[in-house]
């Protein structure tokens, strides 16, 4: 089965922060921007752990007999060569995750102007990790973005970077370090983050579900293999419409909005991926504001859609955005009528990939 083409404008920029062009004040504040999109950043390198090598002479073993010595408990920062360009991650060990046997692998996608850094102290995938022992990874975009097609997004886009090479090699690389689960290997993201993670499902195997915030699907997606997908967006979306189509222009009159990224309405995909992985007649349920359209597929699939009629642009239930980048870059507030994050891994951990799939 094969996507029909949705570009986005040329010149997109694309990201979590998909609006107008800032004002002097907020232009002179882009080089701090991602130090108010949404979180708090910690300065150092490692939480909760030592730095990379404290394995001390107790270090657990993995299942084949491989040290987990490099690998401390809690955060720690790392590169990998893709390309000839030195790419940037964070890695995160919860003390859960005991490494003696095969654990599942979340990899979590920032949007633009973000970083991983802000990714993991935002949306509170660490915290997840803790409850339920699986590793998380938090890579970083080529100056803040990510590339998911010739148009989109940025720097990236533009200097022909490669990131589901990228993204496809950390996966391999955290797994010669961890005894990744390869049944139990997921991938999320939001906006430009949320962009590439359904890149990633439309041109490769290597994960069992995706889970995508405030985003929707560009480009050609050619022959999608089957894969559980989960999508989480606000019908109030202006840089990401619900409805389709590009996203705001301006912002109150103050100026032209390059972000267009042009993609389907979201029921219009949700529907789509249901017929890759020939699922049966979605059946909805509602809870206030958030409403769910959820189908079941074969082999223990499953594709669903969570409207949430009250919020924007935003990762539901992460950290507020400081008030004052809230106010210059007219962010939406994270929705509180849900908490993103816990519903995405209780989705991923419901649905690994099949034996042979």
């Amino acid at each position: 089965m094969t996507f029909s083409v949705f570009r986005p404008a040329a010149g997109t920029p694309g990201g979590r922060s998909h609006r107008p062009s800032p004002s002097p004040a907020a232009t002179r504040l882009a080089g701090a921007l991602a130090l108010l999109v949404g979180l708090t950043l910690l300065a150092g390198c490692t939480r909760g752990g030592g730095g990379i090598g404290d394995g001390g002479p107790g270090a657990d073993r993995a299942s084949d007999g491989a040290s987990t010595a490099d690998v401390p408990v809690g955060s720690s920062q790392r590169t990998l060569t893709v390309d000839g360009r030195e790419r940037t991650y964070r890695l995160y060990r919860p003390a859960s995750a005991k490494l003696t046997e095969p654990v599942p692998l979340v990899v979590m996608l920032h949007g633009a102007a973000g970083t991983g850094e802000q990714a993991e102290e935002a949306y509170g995938w660490t915290e997840e990790a803790d409850r339920n022992g699986f590793v998380a990874v938090f890579p970083d975009g080529i100056n803040r973005a990510w590339a998911v097609g010739r148009e989109c997004c940025g720097a990236p886009a533009r200097e022909g970077v490669d990131d589901v090479k990228f993204i496809t090699e950390l996966v391999r690389t955290v797994g010669e370090t961890v005894p990744v689960d390869p049944s139990r290997t997921y991938v999320s993201g939001i906006s430009n983050g949320g962009l590439l993670a359904f890149r990633l499902v439309c041109d490769t195997t290597v994960f069992a579900a995706v889970g995508a915030v405030a985003t929707t699907l560009t480009g050609q997606c050619d022959d999608p293999k089957p894969v559980s997908v989960l999508h989480i967006q606000g019908k109030l979306d202006k840089t990401m419409p619900y409805g389709g189509g590009p996203g705001r222009r301006d912002n109150g009159g103050t100026g032209r909005n390059p972000v267009k990224i042009d993609g389907p309405p979201a029921p219009e995909l949700a529907a789509r991926w249901r017929a890759v992985d020939d699922c049966g007649e979605p059946k909805d349920t509602t809870d206030g504001p958030v409403v769910r359209t959820a189908a079941t597929c074969p082999e223990g699939r499953a594709v669903e859609l969570i409207t949430i009629t009250d919020a924007g642009h935003q990762w539901p239930g992460g950290k507020p955005n400081p008030p004052r980048a809230q106010r210059l870059l007219n962010l939406d507030p994270p929705s509180t009528a849900l908490n993103a994050t816990e519903t995405i891994w209780q989705f991923f951990s419901a649905h690994p990939k099949p034996a042979g799939g």
